[in-house]
C-alpha cells in the first residue's frame, strides 16, 4: 500500500467519524436533553482510532484490534455509567461511537463504500430521531404482527419453492409468482408506511398521492363517501381522486420498468399520456381552489397475509388465463383478459403482462395495450364508484376528467404505441 492510498483510508475514516460528530453536536446544539458524550472532535478521533487499530492489526498483531475495541467499550461504558447517574439512560450516542470505531476499520480495510453506507446510516437515524418516533406511535400491534408474518414466510417459504414452470401451458412458477407478491407488496408497504410517518390526517391533495400508492380504489370510495355529508368540499375531494388514479398510472409503469424494461418504453408513452392530463387537472383544481381541509383515506397494513395469498392466486390465474387467452383467442382473448382482470386488480395483470413479454410468449406492444386496457379499465370502475356513491358535484368535477384520461391512454396505446 502507497502512502496516498494510506492517506486516502484514514481521509475517509476521519470524514466519516466527522460527518456522524457534526449530527450529535447539532443534535445537542437542537436542545436535547441528553449529556454530551462526544461530538464533532471525538468521533473523527475514534474513527481514527478504529483505522489506526486495523492497520497495527495488519502490521503488528491481530489481537491488537480487538484489545482496541474492548478498549474504546471500557471507556464508552465509563462515560454511559457516568452520565446515567445523572438521569441520561440513553445508550444511543455510545453505541453509535462503537459503529464509527469499526467504519474506520472498514476503512483501512479498503471497504469504503460499506463503511460510507454504514456512516450515512448511522447519521440519518440519529437524525431522524423525531420522525421515527412519531412512526412508533403511529403503529399498531397489529401492524408488528402482520409484518412479522409475512417476513417469516417470506424468508423460510420463498427458498424452498421451486424455480420451474407447472401447468397445461408451462407458465406457472411458484418461485416466481411469490417474488411478484413480495414485490407488489413492497411498493404499497412504501405508501403505508409513508402515511404513517405524516399521519392518517394530512391535507387532501397528500393523502390522495399517498392513497395512490396504496390503493387508488380505497381513496375514490372513502372521499365519494364524505362528499355524501361534506358537499361543499367536492372539488378538493376530487383533487383527491385524481391525484390518487394519477399516482396509480406511474405505479404500474414503474412495475413494469423493473420487470422489463423494454416493455416500459413501450408503455410510457401512453400511460404518461393518460398521467398528463390527470396532472393537469390536479394542477387546475389546485389553483382553482386551496383548501386547508384535511383528510384521511383507510388503509389496512399490506403485509397481511391473507391478502398476499390471494393476490398470488389471482398474479397466477391472470397469468393462466392470459397466456391461455393468446394461444386460443390471439390478441383479442389477450385485451378481453386484461379488461376483466383491471376490473379488481391492475398490478396483478401489470406483472403478468411484463413476464409473458419478457420471456417473448406475448409481443411487447401486445401486451403494453393490455396493460392499459386493464389500467383504463380499473379507472373506468374508479369512476363508477365515485359516480354512485359520490355527490352530483363531485360526478361534475371528476367525470370529464375520468373521461379524458381514459379516451388518451386508450387512443394513444393503439396509435402511437404500435
Amino acid at each position: 500500500m502507497t502512502n496516498v492510498e494510506l492517506f486516502y483510508r484514514f481521509g475517509v475514516a476521519l470524514a466519516l467519524g466527522l460527518l456522524v460528530g457534526l449530527e450529535r453536536e447539532y443534535s445537542y446544539a437542537d436542545g436535547s436533553q441528553e449529556r454530551l458524550f462526544g461530538g464533532a472532535r471525538t468521533f473523527p478521533l475514534i474513527a481514527l482510532a478504529g483505522c489506526a487499530a486495523a492497520l497495527i492489526a495488519d502490521v503488528v498483531t491481530p489481537w491488537f484490534l480487538p484489545t482496541a475495541f474492548v478498549a474504546v467499550s471500557g471507556l464508552v461504558l465509563a462515560a454511559y455509567v457516568a452520565t446515567a447517574a445523572k438521569g441520561d439512560i440513553g445508550l444511543t450516542t455510545e453505541i453509535t461511537s462503537l459503529v464509527v470505531f469499526l467504519c474506520g476499520a472498514l476503512a483501512y480495510w479498503n471497504y469504503l463504500l460499506l463503511a460510507t453506507a454504514v456512516a450515512v446510516a448511522a447519521t440519518a437515524l440519529l437524525s431522524l430521531k423525531d420522525v421515527l418516533h412519531n412512526l412508533t406511535r403511529h403503529i399498531s400491534q397489529q401492524d408488528i404482527y402482520a409484518t412479522l408474518k409475512f417476513a417469516i414466510i417470506t424468508v423460510i417459504i420463498l427458498p424452498l419453492l421451486p424455480d420451474r414452470t407447472y401447468g397445461p401451458l408451462n407458465v406457472l412458477n411458484p418461485r416466481q409468482i411469490w417474488l411478484m407478491v413480495v414485490f407488489i407488496s413492497g411498493i404499497s408497504f412504501v405508501g403505508y408506511v409513508l402515511i404513517k410517518v405524516v399521519g392518517p390526517r394530512q391535507g387532501i391533495g397528500l393523502t390522495g398521492l399517498l392513497g395512490g400508492l396504496v390503493s387508488s380504489t380505497a381513496v375514490t370510495i372513502s372521499f365519494s363517501q364524505r362528499s355524501q355529508n361534506e358537499a361543499h368540499l367536492a372539488r378538493p375531494f376530487t383533487l383527491a381522486i385524481i391525484v390518487a388514479s394519477t399516482t396509480m398510472f406511474i405505479r404500474v409503469l414503474f412495475e413494469a420498468t423493473v420487470l422489463n424494461p423494454a416493455l416500459a418504453r413501450v408503455l410510457s408513452i401512453p400511460m404518461l399520456s393518460a398521467a398528463g392530463v390527470g396532472l393537469a387537472a390536479c394542477v387546475y383544481l389546485w389553483f382553482a381552489e386551496r383548501t386547508s381541509e384535511r383528510g384521511e383515506v383507510a388503509v389496512s397494513n399490506p403485509f397481511e397475509l391473507s391478502p398476499a395469498i390471494k393476490f398470488g392466486l389471482l398474479f397466477a390465474a391472470i397469468l393462466f388465463i392470459s397466456k391461455a387467452a393468446q394461444v386460443y383467442l390471439g390478441n383479442v382473448g389477450v385485451y378481453l383478459s386484461s379488461i376483466v382482470a383491471g376490473l379488481t386488480d391492475v398490478d396483478a395483470i401489470t406483472l403478468s403482462m411484463s413476464r409473458l413479454a419478457s420471456e417473448a410468449t406475448i409481443p411487447q406492444v401486445i401486451a403494453a395495450r393490455a396493460i392499459v386496457l386493464a389500467a383504463m379499465s380499473n379507472t373506468v370502475v374508479k369512476a363508477g364508484i365515485m359516480a354512485i356513491m359520490g355527490t352530483s358535484s363531485l360526478r361534475r368535477y371528476a367525470l370529464p376528467i375520468f373521461g379524458l384520461m381514459l379516451m388518451t391512454g386508450v387512443i394513444v396505446a393503439f396509435l402511437i404505441a404500435g
